[in-house]
């Protein structure tokens, strides 16, 4: 996994804070190849967007092994960064959204300010946080990586002993993989009760520190990204848990 540091790039007090949304949808089996289709197609609609700083179409999956069996064709997510809540809004009741929710089974919203960022997303820092009151709530929690593929198999074997510190881990609300593609480009999704419960994980969990020595000894990422944000609001269902359990 991604080195969980709990140092922040800069914070630049002039900035205006991005919103960050998150939304997860079930499909069911029938509707797979129109979701395989938007990955592609939806791209430059996201991209024009009014408001977008940044976006990312997901594919999820287990997190177990980020192998291509793993990945779970029944659940699809759309990463966004907004200048404001205002366009973060619009987005949230325009066509993009509306498409998706047609076909869902269940679908989640979880609307997020970056608290703290280290590394990039495809050459850019998309999370850039400013300053601002201390949180003491819920936070939600990306981590992303492209691995080297010379270092796949080395990488797949650190990451089961990690999965079982998460699922047992207190505080922890919800967890799923995510990833632009089946191979390579991986990452990971979670909500937590509050940073505490996130650190305590982060550096107490023989397992993930492990991973975090390894991660400069072994050289797995050729990029990688962990971010880390108060989760202001959190709505709907994602794999049968109810959101409103997240931030209630």
């Amino acid at each position: 996994m991604p080195k969980s540091q709990s140092s922040a790039s800069s914070i630049e007090n002039d900035s205006v804070a991005p919103i960050v949304t998150m939304h997860l949808w079930g499909i069911p089996t029938r509707t797979i190849p129109i979701a395989l289709s938007r990955m592609v197609s939806q791209r430059r609609a996201i991209a024009q967007t009014h408001g977008l700083r940044f976006a990312k179409l997901l594919g999820t999956g287990s997190g177990n092994t980020f192998s291509i069996r793993e990945a779970d064709p029944h659940h699809w997510g759309v990463l966004a960064v907004w200048n404001s809540e205002a366009d973060a809004r619009v987005f949230e009741h325009g066509a993009i959204v509306a498409a998706w929710d047609k076909d869902a089974t269940e679908r989640a919203e979880f609307v997020m300010r970056p608290l703290s960022t280290r590394g990039s997303w495809s050459r850019r820092e998309p999370f850039t946080p400013v300053a601002t009151a201390p949180w003491d709530g819920p936070v939600a929690s990306i981590t992303r990586a492209r691995i080297r593929l010379r270092k796949m198999n080395t990488f797949r074997r650190a990451v089961p002993p990690i999965v079982t510190a998460v699922a047992r881990a207190p505080g922890m609300r919800l967890t799923t993989g995510i990833g632009e593609a089946p191979v390579g480009l991986q990452g990971t999704f979670s909500i937590w009760d509050s940073s505490a419960r996130l650190n305590a994980f982060a550096y107490e969990t023989t397992a993930h520190a492990q991973a975090i020595a390894d991660t400069d000894r072994v050289g797995w990422y050729s990029e990688e990204l962990f971010a880390r944000f108060a989760l202001l609001r959190a709505s709907g269902t994602f794999s049968h848990n109810s959101m409103s359990d997240v931030t209630g």
